[in-house]
């Protein structure tokens, strides 16, 4: 497979970071009483911050507004994102390897650029990109094509040329109807979509060291 762009999803995808909100989930509703339903985190994996927010406030009936409940996010968030997380296996070496290739490369990702932007100069891969979007930049969320639109636009590359790394199915979905090829990324979170996601997207692989000695 030959392309001249990649498009990375991060949380789940790139970064090791799914763990962050599986500890914000639980000390959030733990706070207010309420245990975590096993499909909330998929629920809202796909989703902006403030649409995260607006689904959280309605399921549990929660008297905050979207950016009173996104800023108190953040802020158990924004330590974890700057000093704790890390690349998943291989991301690093792979992304060495496109770069010297010339391939641009972008960021897709619904979360919030006060914490992937630390991140991403935390684990030394900010200076990798040519262009980062986020899906509060586009009308439509991650089950739709908006999102990678924008970064080929960005990147000046086109979705014919281009390949989507993401590990949540919905993005998959999204990717391939908007004529990108696509690779599914193996995440725990993710681990029950991993069979719709291996039947729908053209590559899937555990980590990014399988594709170390080979072209995708």
């Amino acid at each position: 497979m030959e392309f001249k762009g990649a498009i990375f999803d991060l949380d789940g995808t790139l970064l090791d970071s799914m763990w962050v909100w599986k500890q914000i989930d639980h000390d959030f509703l733990a706070k207010r009483g309420i245990a975590v339903p096993p499909d909330y985190m998929l629920a809202v994996a796909h989703l902006g911050a403030y649409q995260t927010a607006v689904y959280t406030a309605e399921r549990f009936g929660l008297p905050e507004s979207p950016e009173e409940l996104i800023a108190e996010w953040t802020e158990m968030a924004i330590y974890y994102y700057t000093y704790k997380v890390e690349l998943k296996p291989g991301a690093f070496e792979y992304l060495s390897m496109l770069k010297k290739k010339g391939v641009k490369l972008a960021v897709a990702t619904a979360n919030d650029r006060a914490l992937f932007i630390p991140a991403l100069k935390h684990t030394k891969i900010y200076d990798f990109f040519d262009a980062v979007v986020n899906v509060d930049e586009v009308e439509r969320k991650k089950g739709f094509p908006d999102i990678y639109w924008l970064a080929c636009k960005k990147m000046g590359v086109e979705p014919k040329d281009s390949v989507v790394f993401e590990d949540i199915y919905q993005g998959i979905c999204g990717a391939r109807d908007g004529g990108f090829r696509t690779v599914g990324v193996y995440d725990e979170t993710s681990a029950s979509d991993s069979e719709k996601i291996r039947c729908t997207a053209d590559k899937y692989i555990k980590d990014f060291t399988e594709l170390m000695e080979t072209t995708v």
